[in-house]
């Protein structure tokens, strides 16, 4: 099960407090003030990597903490500072805060700061002066709040499959790339993206068949729209054993206009699928009615590698 949403809360540690220390010894009798200061909190940071899964390690523990600096020692020794906390998300994620305010991280390694951790106090030697040798005064360390967030997942991948269930989007995910996703003769055989990198290093990600009605909440939702908001190009696989390929394409294009402006107005490549089991004469005529651009079978490897080229060519001419 792919988490791609989740609300968690994470706080920086508290800065350790400073001490009030005085110090004597034989060569020293009065002694004077030797309190250190504290260490300072551990910070929280977030680092994308290429994981797509990793935002399940959330799904349980919600709270997390990077760990509070340690109280200052005697002989003006600081505390401890706190170990910082580093929490892994996939490329993609959004990070939101309840001020409204968000992170994305677009790039595999990017590392950003979410909260800085307190400022340890300082001790008693840090206030020492010619008219006050002896202070006794401290400085308590600085105390974090926690903060609410919401991580949420959005596939960056160059091509998105879409097109209604059964289209054969996974077959042409794992010919296209080595992604090995599983297929099966039904519905919703896939519940979650799939994603495989093509020659060239180009990412394309198989999404979640959609329905009439999807962005009212049927059959899967628009749980996976938001995985295409970020393609470049978008590959609309249509199956040529449908009963009527013109209102299946006329579906899914109205469920991405009623989702996104945007990304109904993405680039898109019409790919006829399963040309193999009808004939040649019914498949001339479906790819002339709806202006396809290619038909494919996974067993032609011919048709597949057009279609790769073709995915390599619209891509380029967007660079």
């Amino acid at each position: 099960m792919l988490i791609d949403e989740v609300h968690i809360v994470i706080k920086s540690g508290n800065g350790g407090d400073g001490l009030a220390h005085l110090y004597s010894d034989g060569s020293r009798p009065k002694g004077g003030p030797d309190g250190g200061k504290g260490g300072d909190g551990g910070d929280v940071y977030f680092k994308a990597v290429s994981d797509i899964s990793r935002l399940n390690q959330f799904r349980f523990p919600k709270k997390f903490m990077a760990e509070d600096g340690e109280r200052g020692d005697q002989n003006n020794r600081s505390g401890a500072s706190g170990n910082d906390l580093i929490l892994e998300v996939p490329v993609g994620t959004v990070i939101n805060y309840d001020n409204g305010t968000s992170k994305e991280l677009t790039e595999v390694g990017e590392i950003f700061l979410a909260t800085k951790g307190g400022k340890g106090g300082w001790g008693n030697h840090h206030f020492r002066s010619s008219t006050n040798q002896t202070p006794r005064e401290f400085q308590r360390g600085q105390v974090t709040e926690f903060k609410n967030l919401f991580l949420q997942l959005k596939l960056i991948a160059d091509v998105g499959l879409i097109g209604l269930p059964n289209a054969g989007k996974t077959s042409l995910l794992n010919e296209l790339t080595n992604a090995n996703a599983r297929v099966a003769n039904y519905p919703f055989t896939t519940l979650e993206p799939n994603l495989g990198v093509m020659k060239g290093g180009r990412i394309i990600a198989d999404i979640p068949g959609l329905v009439e009605g999807a962005v009212q909440g049927k059959g899967l939702g628009i749980k996976f729209l938001k995985h295409i908001e970020r393609t470049r190009l978008l590959v609309h696989c249509l199956s040529v054993e449908s009963s009527d390929p013109a209102a299946d394409y006329q579906t899914v294009r109205s469920e991405l206009n009623n989702y996104s402006t945007n990304l109904a107005e993405k680039k898109e490549l019409l790919v006829l699928t399963k040309s193999d089991l009808i004939s040649p004469e019914k498949l001339t005529s479906i790819k002339k009615l709806l202006k396809a651009k290619l038909s494919v079978s996974i067993i032609d490897t011919d048709s597949l590698k057009k279609l790769n080229d073709l995915i390599a060519k619209e891509l380029n001419t967007q660079n």
